[in-house]
């Protein structure tokens, strides 16, 4: 069955009650954080318990490199911010695709080597300048930039066994707001949007394995944040721009994603406005901090939700979200090292 939610624990193991929640059939994923992390070692022996309570669970983690990037220490590689393959690419074109390339395969062979299936990367955002909970993040502030070099960065995770996911549709970077905290409004044109930071999109239309919307709201398109958009997800993403592949809510706990129309909405209700507008995942993060309850609930409501018809699982969705794990088993850490692709990837990381 389509299981549509992805979660988080609290701590460096499974507890009892994480080992509940993982088990229902309608969670399909975990996020992972700075917190459930110890050392490698660690970080092996929960992906190993977590696939051996639930081998169809995506394990997710978001490990841009830069500032966003939760593994750092005992052997995880450094990567830059995304802006700095940007800059690169200011000076050497087709060094710059090189390096992206390399970036990608070191950040999927590293995690995947830890039993991590999935990272939300990489950031399709145009580097506009205002928006500084994306910054460095983005690549560039020229579409065709960021396109191509999104592309080479995927094409390493692809050469690691790793699935990918553009974000944040259809572009966060003009506006200066933070979603996290706010509500942030894009009063631009829809026909300026689809020429500049939806341009990717469109681009990498064949390419893309997953996408993750905004929580902004572009009132001239609709009144809803693009994540809670038919308009957006259904009639722009997947008909005009003919992506195929997995969507995925950005955190559903967020601000900019607990106002929908002027109107304060709850988890649960987040959670099936998000399916219901065309997302084949919903991600609720932070939620199993103190007792969980948010977590619980949320379950509980989605599963009444389904009884009363207000929501059914889609074969098709279900096939989309299967597709981003990870084909084929990894090298662990120590064959990773030895592995020459993976040594001639490293010397390329700027």
């Amino acid at each position: 069955m389509h299981a549509p939610l992805i979660i988080d624990i609290a701590g460096t193991a499974l507890a009892a009650v994480d080992r509940q929640r993982l088990a229902h059939p309608l969670v399909g994923g975990l996020i992972l954080f700075a917190r459930n992390w110890q050392d490698r070692a660690q970080l092996t022996a929960l992906c190993e318990a977590i696939k051996r309570l639930r081998p169809d669970l995506l394990i997710c983690v978001d490990h841009e490199g830069g500032r966003v990037q939760r593994f750092r220490a005992d052997g995880f590689t450094h990567l830059p911010p995304m802006r700095a393959l940007g800059e690169l690419w200011m000076r050497d074109p087709m060094r710059a695709q090189d390096a992206a390339t390399a970036c990608g395969h070191v950040l999927g062979a590293e995690l995947r080597a830890c039993g991590v299936d999935f990272s939300f990367a990489p950031v399709l955002d145009l580097d506009w300048g205002p928006s500084g909970v994306i910054g460095d993040r983005a690549f560039h502030a020229d579409p065709r930039v960021v396109t191509i070099l999104a592309k080479s960065l995927a094409h390493g995770l692809l050469r690691a066994g790793m699935a990918h996911c553009g974000k944040h549709f259809p572009g966060h970077g003009f506006v200066a707001a933070d979603s996290h905290t706010d509500v942030p409004r894009d009063g631009r044109a829809l026909s300026v949007i689809l020429r500049d930071d939806a341009a990717p999109y469109g681009w990498l239309g064949s390419a893309l394995t997953a996408v993750m919307p905004a929580h902004v709201v572009y009132p001239r398109v609709d009144r809803r944040p693009a994540g809670f958009s038919a308009r957006w997800l259904q009639a722009i993403l997947r008909q005009r721009l003919g992506f195929g592949g997995a969507i995925v809510s950005d955190d559903l706990s967020m601000a900019g994603a607990r106002r929908i129309e002027g109107r304060t909405v709850t988890p649960t209700e987040a959670v099936l406005a998000a399916l219901g507008a065309g997302c084949d995942l919903a991600l609720l993060c932070n939620q199993s901090l103190g007792q969980g309850v948010v977590i619980d609930d949320t379950l509980d409501g989605l599963a009444q939700a389904r009884l009363q018809g207000a929501w059914q699982p889609s074969e098709a969705s279900e096939a989309r979200c299967l597709a981003l794990l990870p084909r084929g088993a990894a090298p662990g850490w120590d064959a990773l090292m030895r592995a020459p692709e993976y040594r001639h990837a490293l010397a390329r990381v700027p």
